[in-house]
């Protein structure tokens, strides 16, 4: 029991460390397919998404600062244009005429005709104004003829520095607006012309450009003062509470950050000709969503290529230790059946040689029994009942060697069929020798043998060898189904079948029957429900193989508790396959 036990833990150690070598096998696959292919794609394709990503960052904050330029030179173009033409009218004009209101208005509409809008004139109205700081000429919408300037920032800036261009303010207007003013000192009279710029027409050359969909560009004055509308929000002349940058040159590009606000991209820049600070900005997200775009998509398609990686190299590694697992019990089954053939020659060489060893003493001991016959004639004064019983005794000593001489005969043709060859087989009296042969073991368990051959089945064209193999597995099984019962039968029939093309054999025993859920693994190699030591499960597989290579087909009727037969068909003459497999031997 002990060994039994032995046996079987041996077994499952086995099988454990067949699993854990095919785990193993599987898993270094998969490893050095991630090293090998997906780690260096990954690694390259990170690496190019992040140059990638720094390199359009970088040229979307060129670009930006692009933008920014662009719109400073476009600003700072329209303020030194119109501070030009101020400048060219008051050189070139004397008082006189500009005081003249005719005059004032054909320059005014000249100006104005000069370029347009969608907003309309740039200018809005236009003043000579005296030393004093009231007008000598206006023309415009509104009644300043009256007002008085020598207590303005502008006018006294105009008056010392000579050109002078303000901030929005609302002055006596109450609206926002902002001015272009020149002085002129003509015959020791110092007067100032100027011009008010249409504070529409300004905005607009501002605030209509579009940065994306969140960007917006607005100007600030040198106190933070807004100089034109944020598309956000806000108001002109409002002071906004964005830090205000120190004069510099150029353009200076940085992000902000607020709570509840979204992260923001700001670059400024200082306007030459006036003190205003021009600012562009836009969030973060809309500022680098196309290069956002670009990298989620690049590695959304590297990261689904390495899975797609990983999972046919995990399909394909499943598949080729599959493969592999199958090679291996292929061999393993090849192997144990080359052990089971050669012990099948190993035993018929021994049943030769014991068949032998047998007939000899055989030979002998007839011998001698005709010589005890011979006297027993030759004796007269024998006592009659003594020689009938020594008759008796001598005509049993014959049935008796009769017997063996029928067992060696036996022996003699299995150790024949152990070498394999295509024939004539007569499979009812191959059947008999075989039953012959088992007989002795089946009394043994109480088994007995029945028959029904047909007579007119014909003889088929097969392999003897193969076919005792089949027969003695198929028997042998049988016997074993009756384990632990006190008797059993074991019945044997055989029938032609086909209109004569084939041969049906029945193995029919009333043994235990097999369960149905094992019915689809009986053929399988090494499948087997006896207990450990008693079977290998390669008895039925063996058996399958042969019949298909024979050209036969098994199946297989059972009950449980009931008992099993087996079907065997085989052709009466042979198929293509068999033909070969005789050539090939």
């Amino acid at each position: 029991m002990t060994s039994l036990s032995n046996i079987k833990v041996e077994k499952n150690n086995q099988n454990e460390k067949d699993k854990s070598y095919y785990s193993r096998l599987f898993q270094k696959f998969i490893f050095r397919a991630v090293i090998s292919s997906v780690f260096p794609l990954l690694l390259v394709g990170w690496g190019i998404s992040i140059y990638y990503s720094t390199f359009a960052k970088s040229r979307t904050l060129e670009n930006f600062q692009e933008r920014i330029t662009q719109h400073q030179r476009t600003i700072e173009m329209f303020l030194e244009n119109w501070n030009s033409i101020i400048q060219f009218i008051s050189q070139n004009n004397s008082l006189e005429y500009l005081s003249d209101k005719k005059n004032l208005v054909t320059i005014f509409e000249l100006m104005n005709n000069t370029m347009k809008n969608k907003y309309g004139k740039y200018f809005s109205d236009i003043g000579v104004i005296g030393s004093s700081g009231k007008h000598l000429a206006y023309i415009g919408p509104y009644n300043l003829m009256d007002r008085t300037y020598d207590q303005t920032v502008w006018f006294k800036e105009t008056m010392e520095k000579g050109v002078y261009i303000s901030d929005m303010f609302l002055g006596f207007r109450k609206v926002p607006h902002f001015i272009i003013a020149v002085s002129r000192l003509e015959n020791g009279r110092k007067w100032i012309l100027r011009a008010t710029i249409n504070a529409e027409a300004f905005r607009s050359l501002v605030e209509d450009v579009k940065i994306g969909r969140t960007g917006e560009i607005f100007i600030l004055n040198k106190e933070g003062v807004l100089q034109t509308q944020p598309r956000s929000g806000g108001k002109i002349m409002d002071k906004i509470s964005m830090p205000l940058q120190a004069f510099h040159i150029g353009i200076k590009t940085h992000t902000i950050e607020s709570e509840g606000f979204p992260k923001q991209i700001v670059a400024h820049t200082w306007l030459k000709i006036v003190p205003w600070l021009l600012v562009i900005k836009q969030d973060y997200s809309d500022a680098f969503s196309s290069v956002n775009y670009v990298n989620r998509l690049t590695l959304v398609t590297l990261h689904v290529s390495a899975l797609i990686i990983v999972l046919v190299s995990f399909i394909t590694a499943k598949s080729m230790i599959k493969t592999i697992k199958k090679r291996d019990e292929k061999t393993d089954y090849l192997n144990n059946q080359l052990i089971l053939t050669s012990k099948m020659a190993a035993i018929g060489e021994l049943s030769a040689g014991v068949a032998h060893e047998v007939n000899n003493p055989l030979a002998i001991i007839l011998t001698e029994r005709q010589l005890l016959l011979d006297a027993a004639e030759r004796a007269s004064n024998l006592d009659s009942r003594f020689k009938a019983q020594l008759d008796k005794s001598l005509a049993q000593v014959i049935t008796q060697i009769k017997r063996c001489k029928h067992t060696t005969q036996n022996l003699l043709r299995f150790s024949r069929r152990t070498k394999s060859r295509i024939e004539k087989v007569d499979l009812n009296a191959f059947l008999s020798e075989m039953i012959d042969l088992m007989e002795r073991e089946a009394k043994s368990g109480g088994i007995k043998f029945f028959t029904d051959f047909d007579e007119t089945i014909p003889l088929i064209l097969s392999d003897p060898s193969q076919l005792q193999q089949v027969f003695l597995n198929m028997i042998t099984n049988a016997l074993d189904a009756h384990e632990g019962k006190p008797y059993g039968t074991i019945r044997i029939t055989t029938i032609t079948e086909d209109h004569g093309r084939k041969v049906k054999v029945t193995i029919g025993d009333k043994g235990g029957g097999i369960r149905p859920e094992h019915i689809e693994q009986i053929f399988n190699p090494f499948f087997t429900t006896k207990p450990v030591g008693k079977g290998t499960g390669l008895g039925l597989s063996i058996c399958y193989s042969i019949i298909k290579r024979l050209g036969g087909k098994i199946e297989v009727k059972t009950e449980a508790g009931e008992g099993t037969e087996f079907f065997i068909m085989f052709p009466v003459t042979r198929s293509s396959d068999l033909k070969k497999n005789n050539e090939n031997q």
